[in-house]
């Protein structure tokens, strides 16, 4: 148990001595190995080190190549505090079973066991069902936690593998019911606890994938990244669902030059953005749209590079708590820099600069005035948003002027953002 690495599985059983508790991680890497979502990963294997094994329930990888499976098991190796044992998934085809072995296999443990089987083209092998039965037929075996990647029929999605095909699966378990604690599943990329066949069913998917909406009661909103964590206690296997703050993993960001650098790259990457986008602007007046939606691509592309550096320095509070963070440095803004600035600037005979500073003044007052309703999260209710291209500021609802009220700009030309309508 020293080795803290991805385990390739070599036998269909493997019993493991002085293993009490598994946290789970689900679908760390379907959506890419973006920084963000590799940043979420590390923080999940850093929580499901805790426990003396982890399983990532299936989609390690987007798609089933030798580089992105190379990729997550050496970040997985760098980064793992326990032995790490893997399930397949949808995404994970190709070359799965070279780096990771069986694709069906149980943990037995002194104080319970895991059955991993693969769903992962929604039917169940009957190599997985003849070992299901095999290991619930042991008289050692008490307790079961069975786990595949596609969710059974449930109350919540209908992402799910077919009534037919969970019948194969309850045959297979129908005998030694009893002993099957739990089912498990990841591919949802949110969280639900169910129940079926009368045994509780926990999907997690909150192991680096972006939380999704599920239906209109499993809102993304509402669920966190997390990982869930089963552990045996006075005899009875029992488990808890644990949320990742959107700081969990803090450890690289604070290496003194690498924190400053990294700093420096999101300045270097943001300024490029602005940089091409101002271009972009200058060739759409110029009429070489060609040219202008080159420059607009390349500074989305330098912005997703700055989100992913900055994402490893940033130390977000709890996200309903975030707003009311950016309310200070607004009204500091309008309040007493800007008006300092451009009182500077008028007496050193810069009027361009000047007007700059008054016309920020006045959309960052805005902006307070937005984000102060907007603490609210669940009842901020401005859907409709305008800007002012020329000068910058925000107007909001239907009823906006048909010139800036701070420079004259016309109505036409603002850039509008607004909220679609949920479709039923």
């Amino acid at each position: 148990m020293t080795e803290m690495k991805i385990v390739r599985v070599e036998e269909q059983i493997i019993r493991l001595e002085h293993v009490n508790s598994i946290g789970v991680i689900g679908d760390p890497g379907c959506e890419g190995l973006g920084t963000y979502n590799m940043k979420v990963y590390a923080g999940a294997l850093e929580e499901s080190g805790k426990a003396d094994i982890t399983l990532i329930a299936g989609d390690l990888v987007p798609a089933g190549k030798k580089r992105y499976y190379q990729q997550i098991q050496e970040m997985t190796e760098a980064l793992a505090k326990n032995p790490v044992y893997c399930l397949r998934g949808n995404h994970d085809t190709g070359e799965y079973t070279e780096y990771f072995g069986e694709k069906n296999y149980g943990l037995l443990t002194d104080k319970f066991a895991v059955v991993v089987m693969d769903n992962a083209l929604r039917t169940f092998e009957e190599e997985g069902l003849e070992l299901l039965s095999k290991v619930l037929s042991m008289e050692e075996v008490n307790q079961v936690i069975i786990a595949f990647h596609i969710p059974v029929p449930n109350h919540f999605i209908m992402n799910c593998v077919s009534e037919e095909e969970f019948s194969r699966l309850k045959k297979a378990y129908e005998p030694w019911k009893h002993k099957v604690k739990y089912l498990l599943c990841g591919h949802v990329h949110s969280r639900f606890v169910d129940e079926v066949d009368g045994i509780p069913l926990i999907c997690t998917g909150g192991g680096g994938a972006m939380i999704e909406d599920v239906s209109k009661d499993i809102r993304a909103c509402d669920v966190e990244h997390h990982i869930v964590r089963f552990y045996e206690k006075n005899g009875e296997l029992n488990y808890e669902i644990v949320n990742l703050s959107e700081d969990c993993y803090t450890q690289e960001g604070k290496e003194a030059i690498l924190g400053e650098k990294l700093h420096e790259t999101v300045q270097a990457e943001l300024l490029a953005h602005f940089r091409y986008l101002m271009f972009a602007d200058r060739a759409g007046r110029r009429g070489l749209n060609e040219i202008s939606n080159l420059f607009r691509a390349l500074a989305a592309s330098e912005y997703y590079h700055a989100r992913n550096f900055y994402s490893i320095l940033d130390r977000p509070p709890a996200f309903k708590e975030t707003v009311e963070t950016f309310v200070p440095g607004e009204n500091f803004e309008f309040e007493h820099l800007y008006p300092m600035l451009r009182e500077y600037a008028r007496t050193h005979e810069s009027p361009v600069t000047q007007q700059a500073y008054e016309g920020a003044a006045a959309a960052e007052k805005v902006h307070g005035v937005l984000l102060r309703k907007a603490v609210e999260v669940e009842t901020f209710s401005e859907g409709e948003i305008y800007v002012c291209p020329i000068c910058g500021y925000v107007m909001v609802g239907e009823s906006v002027p048909e010139r800036c009220p701070v420079c004259g700009g016309p109505k036409k030309q603002y850039e509008a953002f607004w909220v679609e309508e949920e479709k039923e």
